[in-house]
Order: C-alpha cells, then structure tokens, then sequence
C-alpha cells in the first residue's frame, strides 16, 4: 500500500480512507474496485463507498463497464476542484443564512436591546504612553485643550522647554499652577535646574502660580479642568521611581472625572497645608 501524504490530503476534507484510496489512485492509475482494495488494504465492503464519495468531489472519474474501472484526475485538477468544492460550500452557507436573516433578527434583535438598555461600556481608567516624546506630546495636548486650569505637580520642571510652546497660550485663557518639590528635597543637580527653570518661569511666564512642598511629592504629573462634580477633566501622571530610568518608565493618562478630581484634591491640599511660596534666598 501506498504511504499516504496526509498532511496534504486531510486539507483536500477526506477521511482516512479516502485519502488512501486516491493517493493509490494517483499512484496506479486507473484500476478497478477490487485491484484497489487489495493494494490499499480498505475493506471490499467499503471500497465502493470510498470511490463514490471521490467521484462525487469530482477527484476521480467512474469509467463505466464491467467491472467499472475508476481514473483519477490530475493533481491540478483535484486541488481546483478542492477550491470549487469548498466556494460552493460556502456559497451554500450564505444562502443558508439569508434564508433564516428574517426569523433570526426577529427572534435574537429584541432580546439584545432589552439587555442593553441602560447598559454604557465600561469606561478604561487610563492608558498608558512612554516617557519621553510620547508623554510630552500628550502633556502639550493638555494645555491646548485645556478651558479653566491647568495644575503642575512636578520636581523641578525640568521639561518646561518641552511645553513652553503652549504655555504662553494657555495662560492667556486659564488658571496656571505648579507645585514643585521644595529645593531642600533635590539633589545638587536638580536643584541648579529647578533654580533655572524657576527664574525663566517668574522672568516670563509670571502668570504661573508657584508654590513649593515642604514633603517629597509621590507623583508627578499635569492635570486639566478637573471637576468636584467628578464629570470632568483629564490628567497625565507617573509615580516617582528613582531606580527606574527614564527610558523605562511609563506615564498614565486618564480621563476619568473621578480619578482628576481626586488628584486635584490632592494637589489643593498639599499646595494649602504643605507648602511655601518664596523660593529659598528671595527674601
């Protein structure tokens, strides 16, 4: 018997048999009922089954006579009729399912509107950018967009030349604070650029309230419009991680009213309670 190449075969839909029987086939040529079953080992009793199912795919054509013989058809032929078989098939399902379109709609459509009545997709919390560009980017979009204020919670405002393009337009239409961690709490560097950063922003930008926490600040990050109706805002934050580089970290955004909110309660308390105004050595 033929060894059968049933990685190929078993893609043409055949059964084990049937993948015998027209692997012999293709081997042999045209033969009869009989001379097949004994060289491929199928049951006399179901060889006659096999070739019919053959024949009717179209694989093999029925020589009539007696005895019938049975020739295969090419091999080009046997895969373009494989393709032929299976658009039918699927030429069959569709009409199939338009068919029952009508009674299907009628039967399943109020079901899924009674379920979804009142039903609101759940909202995702935040997403998340890289730090770097991406945040930076989304960080300029938010004073763009931005309609009464926009918070700062920052360590030294060291990216100010990133949204310093729409800083100026920001504060000709809102509200303008930043929070930064108190000088006290940052290394030697970061205090040379918050001590920079802070003489560029009250030389041009003195239209940005600046206060300075007296405690380590957890996170940093913009916020925008928030709202004690929880309805409203949007926010973009990182926590503070000092042993993961720059280029490691992610910030999130969120434009859950809830979420902005709490941050902002957050941020009025710190900025009331927990701060001071004067940089240190301004008098």
């Amino acid at each position: 018997m033929t060894d059968v190449p049933t990685d190929m075969l078993e893609r043409l839909g055949l059964t084990e048999y049937e993948q015998t029987a027209l692997a012999e086939l293709l081997t042999l040529g045209r033969t009869t009922a009989p001379n097949l079953a004994e060289a491929t080992g199928i049951p006399k009793a179901r060889v006659y089954g096999v070739l019919d199912s053959l024949a009717d795919r179209g694989y093999i054509e029925v020589i009539p006579g007696r005895p019938k013989e049975y020739q295969p058809k090419s091999p080009a032929e046997v895969l373009d009729r494989a393709v032929e078989n299976r658009r039918q098939e699927f030429e069959q399902y569709r009409q199939d399912l338009d068919g029952m379109r009508e009674r299907f709609l009628a039967e399943f459509r109020p079901r899924y509107e009674r379920a979804s009545e009142d039903v609101r997709p759940a909202e995702e919390l935040f997403h998340v950018v890289d730090v770097g560009e991406p945040s930076e980017t989304e960080t300029r979009r938010l004073y763009r967009e931005a309609d009464e204020r926009v918070d700062v919670i920052t360590k030294s405002f060291e990216y100010l030349e990133a949204v310093e393009p729409v800083l100026s337009g920001a504060l000709d239409r809102v509200e303008v604070r930043a929070l930064l961690n108190h000088p006290d709490l940052l290394s030697a560097e970061n205090r040379e650029i918050q001590a920079n950063t802070v003489g560029r922003l009250r030389e041009s930008y003195p239209g940005v309230a600046l206060r300075f926490s007296t405690g380590q600040l957890p996170w940093r990050g913009t916020l925008t419009d928030p709202s004690m109706a929880y309805d409203s805002g949007e926010a973009i934050f990182l926590v503070e991680e000092p042993s993961v580089p720059n280029h490691m970290r992610q910030a999130a955004i969120t434009g859950n009213g809830s979420f902005v909110a709490g941050l902002k309660r957050y941020m009025d308390l710190v900025w009331d309670h927990e701060s001071v105004g004067e940089y240190p050595g301004t008098g």
